[in-house]
């Protein structure tokens, strides 16, 4: 007896249901569709904050990512597969809210015309081009292509750029080092993308105030910093001698840099602040030494600013050192070498007292590439009952400590520095702290200001009301950028000599982003890619084997059972 789907085929329109059959799973299959993620990293699951975000948009968010490029190496092509992976999923969940597409602004372009869209969309969003180089093995052609590792996401009216490099971890330039590379930028996507859709969604900014009052820094020496506040969040000065108290409206108080002391006064303002809530990004140079000076003068004497501070951040834990650390992990400067009538030529060396900091397993510093550092402090923990601390930037294995009194001068520059002085591995620079802080004030307040708080409507806490945190980094040239005559303020962390730029500004918005965005989408920076790479004398001696394998042997099966079945299919109606 025939089965019912065999009766179906076997009638005269049978054929024609199972095409239509066929085309309604696969028109299907178009619209929706789901994976599970069996990866020990869950590589593919998107976090509840993300999902939140796309689920939420009140208008389409169009992106259009700019890595549509041929011949480029396998990694890239992976990260490109990647890409398409994540956003197709993304648009799964924001039930086409977003939409995206691939394109290579630069295709078809001759030299000149590609450079001006290049050095606009640099300009204009951030983005910038990068010439690779792709030879699959050895004799094969060497391939040469433009790729601009970025997207452009649009929301209503506002075009913003994702720059998929920018901050990340550098390696070297070998295939394996190149391949870690991609893998952390690919751990990455789902932050940079998310990052990118809140900032250019969002109804509402946090306000954040910048601290002033006490020297702090101001111009073009801090051009970024502040371009960074005013673009991403609600921003605004206020001098701390003058305000009566600092209101909770702020979000988050940068303090970035002050030179000048501060009284009680000052300090029992911002001690308050934190108490009902109020975030502090401390970048303190407990110690004088500025790069101007030191070029001015060729030299010069590190000594304590007397910033009148150590007193309160000893009481919500962390103590800033009055020294100066010095890495052999540092940025360069340039100096003069040779007699002035044999002719002197300039040289970039490493310079010590620049170190470059590596970042920890935060969300805030994690994967980032190095932060530079100029006459940074180093900054200790104290044991607070009920205070998280976690490092965020920290040394290399190669540091030292030098302590009062400190002359800074070229001359050792001339001579390579003892390595054996170098013994100290992973000293802290910066730290975040997080619990229900003390008030440092506590049993000490005068009634005529208790009253005059009250007064306010402000009345006096003697902790927080709830857990708090807040950064603070011992180096205010972490945020602070250098000048160039021909162009003016450079970027954060970046060299005015080499012209190469570290990840300052990342990691000074991340730790922003950390202190007053409850959202999670930080968090996500957490996620990393285990590489499991191939054992590469493994593969070339093993190659003809898996070949084999993976093409040759599934068509010989195909053909073993093609026979057998059609042997069985001869005996059976030969009978």
């Amino acid at each position: 007896m025939k089965s019912a789907v065999g009766k179906i085929l076997n009638s005269k329109s049978g054929w024609l249901f199972l095409l239509v059959f066929l085309f309604l799973i696969n028109f299907l299959a178009s619209l929706f569709h789901s994976r599970y993620d069996l990866t020990e990293e869950k590589r593919y699951t998107l976090s509840t904050a993300t999902k939140k975000l796309l689920q939420n948009l009140d208008a389409p968010v169009e992106i259009n990512v700019l890595m549509d490029a041929k011949g480029v190496p396998p990694e890239v092509r992976k990260l490109q597969n990647s890409l398409s992976e994540f956003l197709s999923d993304c648009k799964d969940i924001s039930h086409g809210k977003l939409t995206y597409q691939f394109s290579n602004p630069l295709k078809g372009l001759n030299d000149s015309t590609g450079r001006r869209v290049a050095d606009s969309l640099e300009y204009f969003y951030g983005l910038t081009a990068s010439v690779i180089d792709a030879p699959e093995k050895a004799g094969d052609k060497l391939e040469i292509s433009t790729v601009i590792h970025g997207a452009l996401i649009k929301y209503k009216d506002t075009t913003i750029g994702v720059n998929l490099l920018k901050g990340a971890k550098t390696y070297g330039t070998s295939k394996e080092e190149r391949a870690a590379l991609y893998n952390d930028v690919e751990a990455t996507l789902e932050y940079r993308f998310m990052s990118g859709i809140q900032k250019i969604s969002s109804k509402t900014k946090p306000v954040v105030g910048y601290a002033k009052g006490h020297g702090e820094g101001w111009g073009y020496t801090v051009d970024d910093a502040v371009r960074t506040l005013f673009q991403d969040y609600y921003a605004d000065t206020i001098n701390i001698k003058t305000v009566p108290y600092i209101p909770s409206a702020i979000n988050a108080l940068l303090i970035l840099k002050p030179t000048l002391p501060f009284s009680d006064a000052d300090k029992f303002k911002i001690d308050q602040y934190i108490m009902r809530g109020g975030r502090v990004f401390w970048m303190i140079d407990n110690m004088y030494a500025e790069f101007d000076s030191l070029y001015k003068s060729q030299g010069l004497i590190a000594y304590d600013r007397g910033l009148n501070l150590e007193d309160i951040l000893f009481r919500y834990g962390a103590r800033i050192n009055q020294n100066l650390l010095q890495d052999l992990q540092s940025d360069q400067l340039p100096q003069l070498f040779g007699n002035a009538d044999g002719g002197q030529q300039r040289q970039l060396v490493n310079w010590p007292y620049f170190p470059i900091l590596n970042g920890t397993n935060h969300v805030i510093s994690k994967n980032l590439d190095g932060v530079r550092s100029i006459f940074p402090n180093t900054v200790d923990t104290i044991r607070v009952t009920g205070i998280k601390k976690t490092f965020l930037l920290l040394s290399s294995a190669n540091a030292r400590i030098v302590n009062p009194p400190i002359n800074i001068n070229f001359d050792f520059m001339h001579i390579a520095p003892d390595i054996k002085l170098f013994n100290i591995k992973d000293t802290g620079v910066a730290v975040l702290l997080e619990g229900k802080f003390k008030s440092l004030y506590e049993g000490r307040v005068p009634k005529g200001i208790s009253d005059s708080l009250s007064a306010w409507g402000v009345p006096y806490l003697s902790s927080s009301l709830e857990d708090n945190k807040m950064i603070v980094v011992a180096d205010g040239d972490i945020a602070m950028n250098q000048v160039s005559q021909q162009q003016g303020p450079l970027a954060m962390g970046q060299n005015l000599f080499t012209g190469y730029t570290f990840a300052n500004k990342e990691f000074f918005s991340n730790s922003l982003e950390y202190l007053v965005n409850p959202s999670g989408i930080l968090e996500t920076r957490a996620k990393e890619f285990s590489l499991r790479l191939l054992d590469p004398v493994k593969v070339k001696k093993e190659q003809t084997t898996w070949q084999f394998i993976n093409i040759a042997l599934p068509v010989l099966l195909v053909l073993f059972f093609g026979y057998i079945y059609q042997y069985i299919r001869k005996r059976k109606y030969s009978l």
